[in-house]
């Protein structure tokens, strides 16, 4: 990988940040607009993921299945127009790749053409041909294994996946098939680290893991959780501040100054 603080993060580096191969662990947060993306920028982090978390975590919704292609295009190019460092990687949204293959690489085209670098797609074998005609498209794709979102209905909720020895080996499997379609990374969800673990070693592009245990070859949380903005955060999560209560705060402060006088003062005025 290069420096972290230096030159633009590619697909190729990605691709060979294994860390068996004694890379440092990948570092992936998401981001759904400019000031996102300029954090996550100055932080150094090496992948921008926008996801179609931004359904849960921006506009208002309960899953990740009402966000359309259109809106993902939107959240992208206010992350692209930041020009950060990090490599972009966008999500393909529910229902945009579960067609056919040419709504399949149209969606993917109106991603890239909005500033991402890379589209990032949901399943597992059942996804090669997806995967394959992207590739062919010139468009990098990183897969998605485990507790995917877009399935949350089919899953029963947002439960941990792999738990039985069939399971876990159908997610091996999955991946291997996936790295071999030419997925340049795997992002492994929701289950237990064995599994993390095992698919980590069965693939030899990179996985980066979000509840999957500390063997992945890098991680990945929503920005708006690590930074402690959302009120209730899954398990996985480690917040590293409260800025939620921190706005609140500010907020609160700032309407008692207007409903008490003091704002605005001599300071804050043009004469």
């Amino acid at each position: 990988m290069p420096d972290p603080l230096s030159a633009p993060v590619t697909v190729p580096a990605v691709r060979a940040a294994k860390r068996r191969d004694g890379h440092l662990p990948l570092v992936m947060v998401t981001a759904y607009d400019a000031p996102g993306a300029r954090i996550a920028d100055a932080a150094g982090v090496d992948l921008i993921l926008v996801g179609d978390s931004v359904a849960n975590n921006v506009l208002g919704y309960e899953d990740t299945l009402q966000v359309t292609v259109e809106d993902m295009a939107h959240h992208v190019a206010a992350v692209a127009r930041a020009k950060p460092r990090p490599l972009i990687v966008a999500d393909l949204p529910w229902m945009s790749y579960h067609l056919d293959v040419v709504d399949t690489v149209r969606n993917g085209a109106t991603l890239v053409r909005a500033g991402a670098q890379a589209v990032k797609l949901e399943g597992g074998s059942n996804r090669v041909p997806m995967v394959e005609a992207l590739l062919a498209a010139e468009i990098p794709v990183m897969g998605h294994l485990g507790l995917t979102p877009q399935s949350v209905h089919t899953m029963g909720g947002y439960k941990v996946q792999g738990k039985s020895d069939d399971a876990a080996h159908s997610l091996v499997v999955d991946a291997e098939a996936l790295a071999a379609a030419g997925c340049f990374a795997v992002v492994v969800e929701g289950v237990p680290e064995g599994v993390g673990a095992a698919i980590t070693g069965a693939v030899g592009v990179p996985t980066i893991g979000i509840g999957a245990g500390p063997a992945c070859d890098g991680q990945v949380l929503v920005l708006h959780d690590l930074l402690g903005i959302n009120p209730t955060t899954p398990r996985f999560v480690r917040r590293y501040a409260e800025l939620g209560a921190e706005a609140v705060a500010a907020v609160a402060a700032y309407a008692a100054d207007v409903r008490s006088g003091r704002f605005p003062a001599d300071a804050e005025v043009y004469h």
